[in-house]
């Protein structure tokens, strides 16, 4: 199951200020036996949520290319979607979540967000 859309958020409120840490993880395209290839289709991020008091781990698509960021930099998400993934087993479901955007930019930069798509 899965929600069509994800929640819609407003990321200042639910994560506070967002300090850049480190790329955690790159996911490549599977080909059709099943083995990765060199394609990236997504990139995910460490982000250190001042409003949660946790790391958080963000996915942006590969089209906004590689965040190299220092250290500890205040950043901002661009169209941040909560969304989750469950699994039915046999206790019940397990659910999971993840946070997606389309870009992670320095406060005050334009990303590519759904109004400059018009």
């Amino acid at each position: 199951m899965r929600l069509p859309n994800g929640i819609v958020l407003d990321s200042e409120k639910t994560f506070g200020m967002l300090k850049f840490s480190a790329l955690r993880r790159e996911k490549f395209v599977i080909d059709e036996d099943g083995s990765p290839t060199n394609e990236i289709v997504e990139r995910t991020y460490d982000l250190k949520s001042i409003g949660q008091g946790l790391m958080i781990q963000v996915s942006i698509p590969e089209k906004a290319g590689i965040k190299e960021f220092a250290y500890n930099q205040l950043v901002t998400l661009v169209n941040p979607v909560i969304d989750t993934v469950a699994n039915a087993d046999y206790r019940g479901a397990t659910t999971a979540w993840y946070i997606k955007a389309d870009d992670i930019v320095m406060p005050g930069e334009k990303g590519k967000s759904n109004n400059d798509k018009k």
